[in-house]
This record gives structure tokens, sequence and C-alpha cells, in this order.
């Protein structure tokens, strides 16, 4: 099970009733630092198992305000707000819409936020789907991958109408350091997609300095050093450059992962008319990353082609 390392202070928020959707490697820690920010929790994952064992993890913890719920729409009755985090734009669709999702359980008013990287397409959809049944949506993806999770530090990027989504916000930082609205509905999956554009290709300079650099027989740890005080420093650098050097990649943001969020990227691009030249590149060198066997390894991995 993921870790969750506590904050070291929860904002101080009146206690709410949220329901969470989802409990993977970054919906797992998530959703426990909500209940440890002393809100009521209900959870919802399609493996029921993994459910019973993150409530069983929470009692160890000594909170006893969470439960599991056996569908979506059971899981958001009662809550005023309902998160998830999810895989892609169908799994979203399946607890929002239908019967037994979310909508049909959300009171008049609810705010659902999704931080799933999906289209901005779909976002757009499941917006207009709460509006209809008097609820509201907010697109929220986010940055920052499990050890932001684990944390309570990551990025989110919303989209949506302004009152809901501060009347959210507090909630999203029991395990953010930032949230911010950028716009309207899909304006925070846009903006993912903006995120993932520069991360591709600082991660592939990054592996080409790098293989550069050893096969001219440099200290690429101590060239990373001097060069990560100047203008070439980033996160992919700091939290990186080490581990690429030492050829360890498993851990992180997995490459199949990325070319699902590159992959919508290019869609979106294909409709606006983005000209996205290394970022195709990019996303075929990720596909040979794969074929190597590399799809859960970490997005550093690009390194492995140039070896």
């Amino acid at each position: 099970m993921p870790t969750v390392h506590p904050k070291t202070a929860y904002a101080s928020t009146p206690a709410q009733r949220v329901a969470f959707l989802g409990l993977g490697v970054m919906g797992w820690p998530m959703a426990a630092h909500v209940a440890l920010a002393g809100h009521e929790v209900t959870v919802y994952n399609r493996t029921a198992a993994k459910a019973d064992d993150w409530v069983q993890a929470m009692h160890g913890r000594g909170l006893t305000r969470v439960r599991q719920a056996a569908t979506p729409r059971a899981a958001a009755e009662g809550a005023a707000f309902v998160m998830a985090c999810v895989g892609n734009d169908d799994d979203l669709r399946s607890v929002v819409l239908g019967p037994d999702g979310a909508l049909a359980g959300m009171a008049p008013e609810a705010v659902f936020v999704d931080h799933t990287t999906a289209s901005a397409e779909v976002a757009r959809e499941l917006y207009a789907a709460a509006r209809a049944h008097a609820c509201h949506f907010v697109d929220a993806p986010v940055s920052g991958g499990q050890a932001g999770a684990e944390n309570g530090q990551l990025t989110i990027m919303c989209g949506g109408d302004a009152a809901p989504f501060e009347r959210a916000r507090p909630v999203m930082l029991a395990y953010a350091r930032a949230v911010t609205l950028l716009g309207d509905s899909g304006c925070g999956q846009l903006a993912k997609m903006v995120n993932q554009i520069c991360i591709a290709g600082l991660v592939q300079g990054l592996a080409e300095g790098i293989a550069f650099g050893q096969r001219a027989g440099l200290d690429m740890k101590r060239v990373l050093e001097v060069i990560g005080k100047g203008a070439a420093q980033s996160w992919q650098m700091d939290n990186r450059g080490a581990t690429m050097i030492d050829d360890r990649f498993d851990f992180g943001f997995a490459v199949d992962w990325m070319r699902k969020d590159l992959g919508l990227v290019l869609d979106e691009a294909r409709r606006n008319g983005a000209r996205l030249p290394v970022t195709a590149l990019v996303d075929q060198f990720y596909a040979d990353v794969q074929a190597m066997g590399g799809g859960r390894w970490d997005t550093s991995s690009l390194i492995r082609r140039l070896r």
C-alpha cells in the first residue's frame, strides 16, 4: 500500500462529508490526507478489497470516521464533495454516469472534483451532466506524482465555475500545496497537457545530456551538481538526474501513464491545430521504452534508449 506522510499542519476548516473514488497509487494517499485533515470520508474502489484495506489502514491511524461503499452512487450520497482519481476517460464516465454513478447519488449543489488526467472533452461533457443534475463539476488534474500525493504536496490545475471551486479548494489543500482555477471547464485538463509537454522535452534533453557526458568520460554526478546551479537546473535534474546515472527506474511516474497523457495531448493538438513536433517524437521514444519492457519504469528511463 502507498505510504502516507502526514502534513505538519492541516488547514483549519470545518469538517465535511467527502467521497473519494479510486484508491490507486495517487488516490490512496490523497484520500488518507482528507481523513487526516478531519473530514468524514467514504471511499469507493473498483476492487472492493483495496477499499477495505484503506479503511483498515485509517483505523490503524486512529481515524474512525471512514467507511467504504459498494458503488460510486452509495459513496456520494450525503457528501458535500466527491473526489475522483481514476485511470482514463472511460473509467471516469463509469464512476460518474449511470444508475450506480456518483451523480445519481449527489445532492443538489454538491461538487464533483475530478483529479484524473483525462481529456478536456470529457471534462466538458461531465460538467454539463453535473449541471443537469443541479450539481457542480471541477476538472482538477494534479502534478507531483506519487511522492507529491504521499506528502500532500500536489499542484492542482482546475477548470470550472469559481464558486464551487472556492468551496472545494480547502478540501483539496489537504493533499496539495497549490490549487489554482485557470478558467472554464476543461482548462484544468488543458493546463495538465501543457505540463506534460514541458516534462517530455525536459526529460529527453536531460537523458541526452547525461548520455553525452558519460560517453565523453565525465563524472556526471559532479557535472549535474555544477550545472544544476545554473540555467540548466530543473525539477527533473534535481530529482531524477542521479537515478538516471545509476540506471534506476523502478519508481515514479510510469511510462505507460505518460504515453496515455501524451496521447491526450496529441489528440487535442489535432483538434486545435497546435504543432508539437518534439512532443510527438518523444512519445515515440516512450513507445520504444515500452517495447523494451519498460512500461512500468519511471519516465526518466528515456535514457535507456541511448545506452
